[in-house]
């Protein structure tokens, strides 16, 4: 995907029937369905379903089974409830007649009540922070598959607003800040912001993971896999803007990375929070 308009087209599922919706695969690097397409689609499958005056406030969802790349995606979205101020919906989506993904998702009426969020982390602006493009060069010699990755078209531009030097064999805190919007312009939807934030949350936070064992790892040998993922929303926000996702992982441990996230706008304001834990694996070749 060269745009945040290619994201659109994919995130725009196809009606089958009531409640049943069809979805086509971002052909990933990796050769498996990524994480963030099932993730922001099932939402976009559940706001199909949803009154037009609620918003999501939180997702919580599990990856079941490996997508497979070369075959669309059935969403099946059940209306669990439709309350007088929340309206709760579960998502399941399907491969071969098989659950690969499933996740609950709350959506609200806009309400007003007490507001506190803790401080931005300070780092550098975005428009002094590392490209994509620059860090993917570092990779090109010694690890020409990551360098691959990274250099494929994205419809999400990331700075990185730290030091952060990829190839050092050096073990640091599981600590990252990286700044990201859409390549392109998103138009006002809400919805459709959300459902982008969803999409690009599922970046960058299972690598926080292998910073403190850098000494320890081959980055050619590393298998990745996220196994679920929750986000909450917090206040509105702009995807056509930069937003900075201070990243940090608390725990490693049986072959499981864990990691969370806050998506702060420019200003300061925290949007969102994301929490994830994934698999890390070594592997033969």
């Amino acid at each position: 995907m060269q745009n945040i308009d290619e994201l659109i087209d994919l995130l725009n599922l196809e009606k089958i029937e009531e409640n049943i919706f069809r979805g086509q695969n971002y052909q990933a690097p990796w050769n498996r369905v990524f994480g963030g397409q099932v993730l922001a689609q099932s939402l976009y499958a559940a706001y199909q379903t949803v009154p037009e005056d609620r918003f999501v406030h939180s997702l919580h969802g599990y990856f079941i089974l490996t997508g497979d790349i070369s075959k669309p995606i059935i969403y099946h979205v059940d209306r669990i409830r439709d309350g007088g101020s929340f309206t709760t919906r579960r998502i399941v989506a399907i491969q071969h007649g098989r659950a690969i993904f499933n996740m609950s998702a709350s959506f609200q009426l806009i309400q007003e009540s007490f507001d506190h969020q803790i401080p931005m982390p300070k780092v550098l602006p975005p428009e002094e922070s590392v490209s994509e493009e620059k860090i993917a060069n570092t990779f090109k010699e010694e690890a020409p598959e990551i360098y691959r990755r990274l250099t494929r078209s994205r419809p999400i531009e990331f700075r990185r607003a730290d030091n952060f030097r990829p190839l050092e064999a050096k073990n640091i805190s599981p600590f990252q800040h990286v700044w990201f919007k859409g390549k392109g312009t998103l138009p006002k939807d809400k919805r459709l912001h959300q459902t982008a934030l969803a999409y690009a949350s599922d970046y960058n936070l299972l690598g926080t993971a292998l910073l403190p064992h850098r000494e320890q790892i081959d980055i050619n040998k590393i298998f990745l896999a996220s196994l679920d993922h929750a986000m909450w929303f917090h206040r509105d926000f702009d995807m056509n803007d930069w937003l900075l996702y201070a990243i940090d992982s608390p725990s490693a441990s049986n072959s499981r990375g864990f990691t969370s996230g806050k998506i702060f706008n420019q200003q300061g304001v925290l949007v969102a929070s994301v929490a994830q834990e994934g698999l890390i694996r070594t592997m033969n070749k």
